[in-house]
């Protein structure tokens, strides 16, 4: 009886299709139209939107892309200094941000501009959470993905210290994520994390960057950069992936990283 249905309701559903799309090819074409002018004018909308957004500093600061930056800089600093390879993330990421929007080198400049002026503010991270909550408004992702970027930032090096992860809870506190899910998303990048640095040999390194003991400094630290704009996490790809993407990319980030640390002191 259960399969009659179904066989009922298949027959039904492609006489319908039959009759719309098939007999009545005028129907099919207009809807066909209708979809593609929509598509047109959703891009030439999201194109003003990039042109606007990019058109001044005062507004890009205060965008969705504007406050998270306001954010990295405030993670970035937030142990006293930014790391070397956290400016090659952080400099690789203005670079896929300013790639979507229509003038390039203009959003660049605003981007550096926005990062350097909130790294030497202190004290402010949790209203700019507050302020990028806002702007996210009901998303629930967003902010797991912008979280999730902030946290591979702080890692990425040697691990999340103390003060980072202080800066860190007032974020996420902000962004409605709770201390319980922040845990288990670092317990996930701490999980992905390569061995120690001291049980990766000179060798298993040098195999990691593509390398041998005869290469000079400058090849060795060319490579190492090139691998880390390879594999670094893009905070605009990382939106149509899944949440694994920032965990395995981390992973990869310190293994590079190890491994260029451990060629680096033989070299000195």
């Amino acid at each position: 009886m259960i399969k009659l249905k179904k066989w009922i309701v298949l027959a039904v559903v492609l006489v319908l299709f039959y009759y719309i799309f098939i007999a009545n090819i005028w129907v099919t074409l207009s809807i066909l139209a209708v979809l593609y002018v929509a598509f047109k004018l959703l891009k030439v909308y999201a194109r003003s939107k990039l042109i606007q957004t990019s058109s001044s500093k005062a507004l890009f600061r205060v965008s969705e892309l504007g406050l998270f930056i306001a954010l990295v800089a405030k993670v970035a600093k937030a142990d006293g200094r930014v790391q070397e390879l956290e400016a090659q993330l952080i400099g690789i990421m203005f670079d896929d941000i300013s790639g979507i929007f229509p003038n390039k080198e203009k959003t660049r400049i605003i981007l550096k501009e926005i990062f350097n002026e909130e790294k030497e503010k202190e004290g402010d991270s949790k209203e700019i959470a507050q302020a990028l909550n806002k702007v996210l408004g009901r998303s629930r992702l967003k902010p797991k993905q912008y979280v999730g970027f902030l946290i591979q930032l702080a890692f990425v090096d040697n691990g999340i210290g103390a003060d980072e992860d202080k800066v860190l809870r007032e974020i996420v506190n902000e962004l409605n994520i709770t201390l319980d899910e922040y845990a288990a998303i670092v317990s996930k990048f701490e999980n992905m994390a390569p061995n120690n640095q001291e049980s990766m040999t000179l060798q298993d390194a040098y195999i990691i960057l593509g390398v041998n003991e005869n290469d000079d400094a400058n090849h060795i630290k060319k490579t190492y950069s090139n691998l880390v704009r390879k594999y670094h996490p893009d905070i605009i790809k990382s939106q149509d992936k899944d949440d694994s993407y920032m965990e395995e990319a981390t992973a990869k980030m310190q293994e590079i990283n190890q491994a260029y640390g451990i060629i680096k002191k033989l070299k000195r």
